[in-house]
Order: structure tokens, then sequence, then C-alpha cells
């Protein structure tokens, strides 16, 4: 495979990636954190991490924006509920690891 196709599949993937979040507005940060590890907001550190290292102008809202599919004000306006209890004690325990 060519390193083309290699970078295209990747951002076709991730493109996918951001889409199936986009359509699981249900899935809470939380939830993603404590299941995986990761969450939007980590997905949109990385993006502004991989810009900057191209130079590539952006800022941190921005990279939000791209992950989130607008800004993220908005997205926690309708989307964020409070994380229960129970949510960030499954947290905690997933950072004592």
């Amino acid at each position: 495979m060519s390193t083309d196709t290699q970078t295209e599949l990747e951002a076709a993937a991730f493109r996918r990636l951001v889409a199936h979040l986009d359509k699981r507005k249900d899935v809470q940060n939380i939830d993603l954190m404590i299941l995986a590890g990761f969450c939007r907001n980590c997905l949109s550190k990385w993006y502004l991490a991989e810009a900057e290292e191209r130079g590539v102008d952006m800022d941190y809202d921005r990279a939000r924006e791209v992950v989130y599919g607008m800004p993220y004000d908005e997205w926690k306006d309708k989307y964020q509920l409070p994380a229960t209890p129970e949510q960030m004690a499954a947290f905690e325990a997933t950072q004592k690891k």
C-alpha cells in the first residue's frame, strides 16, 4: 500500500469516527473516558497537536469545532449532561490504574 493510500484511509477512518460520535451525542465524554480512556476533547487536542506540528494556524476552539461539528459551548449546552456520582467514581477508578 502506498503512503498516500494509507493516509487517505486513515483520514477516512477519522472522518467516520467523528461522524459516528456525532450520531451518538447520547454518549457522554465521561462515558468515553471511562471505557476508552479518551473523549471528544482528547481527539480535539490530538487534532490541534498535529496541526501545530505541521505549522497549520489553528487554536483549540477550532479543533473542537472540527470534532464536535459546532462550537463546543453550543454542543455542551445542547447535549452534555452533568456527570453522575457513579460516573465520577468510575472515572476516578480508571485514573488509579
